[in-house]
């Protein structure tokens, strides 16, 4: 067995909270022997297997306050042998500050939201703790172990701070689109939440932070579609919109079938509103030419209107210029509006309509002209 005179530990890894002097077992030790604590250190001294007290930083001369003052030939006189009935332990704590501890849902939250109903959210964060009370983190959580990692409570401590924002989302959030403003105010939350949780430990939660709250993709998907649509304005513009995405995404897209399909459907997208846009543009010309202007007030009407919509003025008896549409009087051999000439007109002999010259049917009745 071996006997400790002077106890101090290093910790290469700094991933340890607590690590036990002996690593197995109980050691002896003897009156002077000198104990070694380090600035971010605490070491709980055990002897026969009871806590004797937590020394801070400096260097500790184990007296008869805290090892019995007996050597080995006093505990062979008394019938013990070589070996003294008393065993101790140190554990050194280490009190530095844990970083980057990140907490995350493993499987999505569901979570009724007032504008897209139910949606699975996932969460993640990140936080620091520290040891605050060593005694009772070794007494309530480490045990005996020789070595006690960050690790090992690690996980335990994501199981609770994801169990407590489950809570706290449930009874403060209504919509996912109001948390961008209120990521601070969630971790201020969270933290006073949790911290219970770490004090009956020995542990403080020292900060905590809430990174990212999403949906799942599909869900994203619709937020993005719906804040498109809210910037084009209406449904017309957002068809549009979309047409001219996939045209984009199709020129961009490599090689390959899939870069081929893309680029086809792009292709078919554009084709269509290439055949599209000038037939929508031939209609729009093809119908103001077809509109009759008003010889007194200038106004626009249908093909087939006998009286101006705007001023009554009649249009039966007039000559439409060929030029600019405009109605004039039926003896008029010249466009009162743009000049041009006026072709003659003449008479059905059955129906005695008005008939443009050079036609060979009657526009009133259908007989044929001369």
């Amino acid at each position: 067995m071996a006997l400790l005179q002077v106890i101090e530990f290093f910790d290469e890894s700094g991933n340890e909270l607590v690590h036990r002097v002996p690593e197995a077992g109980s050691a002896e030790t003897k009156y002077g022997s000198q104990l070694v604590v380090r600035e971010s250190q605490s070491a709980v001294f055990f002897r026969d297997g009871k806590a004797m007290d937590v020394l801070g930083p400096g260097r500790h001369t184990l007296s008869t306050q805290n090892i019995p003052l007996l050597t080995k030939a006093l505990t062979s006189m008394l019938g013990f042998g070589t070996t003294s009935p008393f065993r101790v332990e140190v554990y050194f704590v280490n009190n530095k500050v844990f970083t980057n501890l990140r907490w995350g849902t493993r499987d999505p939250v569901a979570f009724r939201d007032s504008e897209l109903g139910l949606v699975r959210l996932r969460a993640f964060g990140n936080y620091t703790m520290k040891v605050k009370n060593p005694l009772l983190f070794i007494n309530t959580i480490v045990g005996t172990q020789g070595i006690y990692v960050s690790d090992q409570i690690h996980e335990y401590l994501k199981d609770v701070i994801v169990s407590r924002l489950n809570d706290l989302l449930g009874e403060t959030l209504d919509t996912i689109f109001n948390l961008p403003k209120i990521y601070d105010e969630l971790g201020v939350a969270a933290k006073t939440r949790v911290s219970g949780d770490f004090d009956k430990y020995g542990l403080e939660l020292i900060d905590f932070f809430v990174q990212s709250i999403t949906p799942p993709e599909e869900v994203q998907k619709i937020i993005d579609d719906r804040s498109a649509m809210g910037a084009a304005g209406d449904m017309g513009k957002f068809m549009q919109f979309k047409a001219a995405k996939a045209m984009g995404d199709a020129a961009s897209s490599g090689g390959g079938a899939g870069g081929a399909a893309a680029a086809g459907m792009g292709v078919g997208v554009g084709a269509g509103l290439g055949m599209m846009v000038p037939g929508m543009v031939m209609g729009a010309v093809a119908g103001a030419a077809a509109k009759i202007k008003c010889g007194s007030c200038g106004g626009e009407n249908p093909p087939d209107a006998k009286f101006c919509a705007k001023c009554g003025a009649q249009f039966a008896s007039g000559k439409k210029c060929p030029g600019c549409g405009n109605m004039n009087e039926g003896s008029a051999k010249f466009c009162s509006n743009c000049g041009a000439a006026l072709a003659a007109s003449g008479k059905c002999p059955n129906c005695k309509a008005e008939v443009p010259a050079g036609a060979k049917f009657c526009p009133g009745c259908g007989g044929k002209i001369g």
